[in-house]
């Protein structure tokens, strides 16, 4: 089972992230303030500015190798040392809090960011003559980072050519035939979570893996027929060109966090499709969600859960309504338990609701938020982007369940729900939701995994730093339903 972005838990989504030293940061000779020479007017000296142009040269580590910033000359003026100023800011803001701004890159991210004072911690730095050790202390500091950084730099030492990792000779690769491509394709598989790893079988192509083929076909738009052609091995092939550029990503996306975010809190990986509930810094429950299709994205928010509603009614929006319901006649109405009210089409309560048997009320003014749905058969997809952009939490009863319990409203909640009406039970205090997008995991052995990119999210990120566009392959489905 591979971890979607956990610590010591194979299923956790996002580490607490705490502030320490930054991965694979070349060491320097550090000077303490008494054997750093005088400062100038500015506060640089020799020994200041070296440490800088160092802690810039290595870079990579951090997966910035793509980006300049500005170039320093030898600090002996006015001007050098407000360049060196300008670098330091520049460099320090990429490792603190990330070289691109995700509110710029989206039309939609509120999530919480860290905002360190950059120019007071320079000042002290400068004062002490210790820039490496500042520098040093902020990016993240977590298991994951370091994972990331460890394989990007790997990957920046192989060939810089962007071969694919398994060859297209022009021959489909058809069902129960043997080919020396098939044990890379299986392992593709596996880390896409198409195929179990216990169903791969050497270089035979076997049923189990005929199946996973055409699941992984249906899902981007392609005839399911299990033969692996150009298109399937489209999807399946990464280069290490595209693999650096993945975890580059993955690492600005991390440094956008908060370096200790609440140690009670809920976290949705969009990319992964799946939830996870951390309590007092420990991860306690993960499971399946189903979030935005392409085109109908869960934007990237931080926005807290205040309380739980037992048998929900749904206000069909104005959008879905027009799109999914026009023309519908007053039978079809009925027949979903469905009633004009005020102008509006309200959905009653009951299990064939589109909203199941509960949300999870969260404050934001995009209407966006964790609910149940009677379309349990989705969320034994693969690719889990089907909705209209709420989240939609595999056994959402049994997550109530917990969440009520740990909060102490458990009776409350019992009896909201046994009224069959509309009910609210508001939490005494409000769970932060962070809903983030990681298309980088991690299996068993910390080994970093490379998604797809099912929202192509990643292009942007990656031009904003440097790299050459990638390849995005949306998930493509007619599988939506009619709920939120």
């Amino acid at each position: 089972m591979k971890s979607y972005l956990g610590g010591s838990s194979a299923l956790a989504l996002v580490l607490v992230l705490s502030g320490c030293n930054s991965p694979q940061q070349t060491g320097t000779q550090q000077q303490s303030a008494a054997q750093a020479p005088a400062a100038r007017a500015g506060g640089w000296t020799d020994g200041a500015s070296a440490q800088l142009r160092k802690a810039i040269a290595g870079r990579a580590a951090h997966g910035l190798d793509q980006m300049r910033f500005d170039s320093v000359g030898d600090g002996s003026g006015a001007q050098d040392e407000a360049a060196l100023t300008r670098a330091a800011l520049a460099y320090a803001t990429a490792l603190a809090r990330g070289a691109t701004d995700p509110a710029k890159l989206y039309d939609i991210y509120t999530v919480a960011r860290p905002n360190p004072d950059l120019k007071q911690g320079l000042s002290a730095a400068l004062k002490a003559g210790d820039i490496a050790a500042w520098l040093n202390g902020l990016a993240p500091a977590d298991a994951n980072y370091r994972r990331l950084s460890q394989a990007y730099l790997a990957l920046r030492r192989q060939p810089a050519a962007p071969e694919p990792s398994i060859a297209d000779v022009g021959k489909p690769i058809k069902p129960g035939v043997t080919d020396p491509r098939l044990p890379a394709i299986a392992r593709q598989l596996v880390n896409l979570d198409y195929l179990k790893a216990a169903a791969a079988q050497g270089d035979r192509y076997p049923p189990a893996m005929v199946a996973a083929v055409k699941a992984m076909q249906a899902d981007y738009g392609m005839e399911p027929d299990g033969v692996i052609g150009g298109e399937a091995l489209a999807i399946l092939n990464l280069s290490n060109v595209d693999r650096a550029r993945a975890i580059a990503v993955g690492m600005e996306r991390l440094r956008w966090l908060e370096r200790t975010p609440q140690p009670t809190r809920i976290d949705v990986n969009l990319a992964a499709g799946r939830l996870s509930y951390w309590r007092d810094g420990k991860l306690v429950d993960s499971r399946k969600v189903v979030v935005g299709e392409p085109d109908k994205e869960t934007p990237q928010l931080g926005s807290p859960i205040f309380r739980l509603v037992a048998n929900p009614t749904w206000t069909i929006p104005r959008s879905i309504e027009r799109s999914e319901l026009a023309g519908k006649s007053g039978s079809y109405l009925r027949a979903h338990n469905m009633a004009r009210k005020n102008g509006w089409i309200v959905q009653q309560p009951g299990p064939k609701n589109s909203l199941g048997l509960v949300k999870f009320d969260m404050q934001n003014e995009h209407a966006i938020y964790l609910h149940d749905t009677p379309a349990k058969a989705m969320f034994a997809l693969t690719q889990r982007q089907r909705s209209h952009g709420c989240v939609r939490v595999e056994d959402a009863l049994g997550f109530a369940e917990i969440l009520a319990r740990d909060e102490n409203v458990l009776d409350e909640w019992h009896k909201a729900r046994a009224t069959g009406k509309e009910s609210f039970v508001k939490l005494p205090r409000q769970i932060p939701v962070r809903m983030l997008y990681q298309t980088v995991l991690f299996d068993e052995s910390g080994e970093p995994i490379v998604r797809n990119d099912p929202y192509g999210w990643d292009d942007r990120v990656g031009a904003a730093l440097g790299f050459k566009v990638g390849k995005a392959l949306r998930v493509r489905t007619d599988q939506a339903d009619v709920g939120p």
